[in-house]
């Protein structure tokens, strides 16, 4: 190791760079596939709309210059093409200053799309990716070391992320310090994945240990990350394997992929390599990582107080840069899993004996006898703010409405986005929304009936509507 740069870590470099262009052309695919019934021009959300009551200040994006649909689309595919492109190592034979704009880029389409995406893109994962592809932008290709501030950087980010996770659990649901939230916590998660159903029926004292590494996991492991070599490794290793566990038993979007895209640059691989000379580093651009980590350390302070808080805020950016933020997740555990089913029918006047037909989304239970599917790290965003709806009305109020006037007129965009449409000649005349408890069945239920879920009705969250 030089003075700047560490040339152990390269392969750490090489798997961290090419895992995070495949994140990055994961987010950018499902922004071109799902923008316009969510923020299109006609969509739920309109981005004019938004552009017209927020300041270029709290959201810079490209979009300021120009939006429409079409815009929108070529910068969402450009973005995929550049993910593409890096993903196949074209930052390699790239000059140092060629391959730092190729990853600056899609960094700053996806900073446009996330400032305009609302509600719809307001998950902590979006913070993260952006966090996460700003600083790839200084790591660096083959014509120099991997910086090591740069790398600590990487480090403070992951140790972020999970002691901020690990503090608001144990600072919230009093089940967690019980051990007692993961006897809920697999059938109440916002989107189940196949696994989910056998993961919450795991005995009782299983999960009660799962709870209790996963606080050793978050709130002592981060801590090794800044000490020498053998253990830093040790550390990042075993938070790998944690997040591998989370992927296993659910649905979170490409956040645990890219946690484990993070805690890949922790780890020392040069067993597994002969050592690399790499040239030094030219002046600029050691005198830019320093510049960028001054920065990083200035905007540092407000998370850093954050995490000490009594009132710790979970998924907070704090500039309109998404450079440095905070993180968490689950300080809550639901005890009872709610559903919202939408229904249409063509009667022009609805009676006791409609014939009442449910659309069925792509992720988010529906029907008691389909089992979950496996979707991450794709992101579902409309199946995300459904599970958020059926918490409380109000996550719903700013789109549904918007939401209910697309099915009735059929709209193919909002379609899209859901798995089966009962109405494929005309649209329903009448929609309506009902609140289902939904509760895994036993295995004894599920050999007798076929069935991963049973439903029980407990509201009418909205009557027949019909167009006016």
């Amino acid at each position: 190791m030089d003075r700047f740069g560490d040339g152990d870590y390269w392969l750490s470099r090489l798997l961290f760079q090419r895992g995070l262009a495949a994140v990055y052309l994961v987010a950018f695919l499902g922004a071109a596939l799902q923008f316009r019934a969510l923020i299109g021009e006609r969509g739920m959300l309109p981005v004019p709309r938004y552009l017209a009551r927020v300041p270029w200040r709290r959201a810079p994006t490209l979009f300021r210059l120009h939006y429409s649909d079409r815009f929108f689309a070529g910068c969402a595919w450009a973005g995929a093409v550049l993910a593409g492109a890096l993903l196949a190592g074209a930052d390699g034979p790239l000059p140092l200053w060629g391959a730092m704009l190729l990853w600056l880029a899609p960094w700053a389409l996806y900073l446009s799309i996330v400032n305009v995406g609302q509600l719809w893109y307001g998950f902590g994962w979006e913070s993260l990716l952006l966090e996460t592809g700003f600083l790839a932008v200084f790591l660096g290709n083959d014509e120099v070391a991997p910086p090591v501030l740069v790398l600590f950087l990487l480090r403070w980010l992951l140790f972020r992320l999970e002691f901020g996770a690990g503090l608001i659990k144990w600072r919230g649901d009093a089940c967690w310090r019980k051990l007692t939230c993961l006897y809920y916590h697999h059938e109440t998660q916002p989107m189940p994945n196949p696994l989910s159903w056998f993961f919450h029926h795991l005995p009782r004292p299983l999960h009660r240990v799962e709870a209790a590494a996963n606080h050793v996991t978050q709130l002592v492991v981060p801590f090794l990350l800044f000490t020498p070599r053998p253990l830093a490794t040790a550390a990042a290793a075993l938070m790998i394997v944690t997040q591998l566990w989370l992927i296993l038993s659910g649905n979170f979007a490409w956040l645990n992929w890219l946690t484990v895209v993070i805690a890949a640059t922790a780890l020392d691989l040069s067993p597994l390599h002969p050592p690399r000379a790499l040239p030094a580093a030219p002046l600029w651009y050691e005198i830019a990582v320093l510049a960028v980590t001054v920065l990083v350390a200035c905007l540092s302070v407000r998370p850093a107080r954050n995490l000490l808080s009594r009132r710790q805020s979970m998924n907070r950016s704090y500039d309109c840069l998404h450079l440095v933020n905070a993180y968490g997740a689950f300080g809550t555990v639901g005890r009872v899993r709610q559903e919202i089913v939408i229904e249409g029918t063509a009667d022009p006047v609805p009676g006791p004996a409609s014939d009442w037909r449910a659309y069925e989304f792509r992720g988010k239970p529906g029907d008691p006898r389909r089992l979950p599917r496996q979707f991450a790290p794709c992101h579902l965003r409309l199946d995300w703010m459904m599970w958020f709806a059926a918490l409380s009305p109000a996550y719903a109020r700013p789109w549904f409405d918007g939401f209910v006037e697309r099915l009735l007129t059929g709209d193919r965009d909002t379609l899209r986005l859901l798995r089966h449409c009962p109405f494929p000649d005309a649209p329903p005349a009448h929609i309506r929304a009902r609140v289902y408890r939904y509760r895994y069945t036993t295995w004894r239920e599920l050999r007798a009936t076929g069935a991963w879920w049973e439903r029980t009705y407990v509201r009418e969250m909205l009557g027949p509507t019909r167009l006016r």
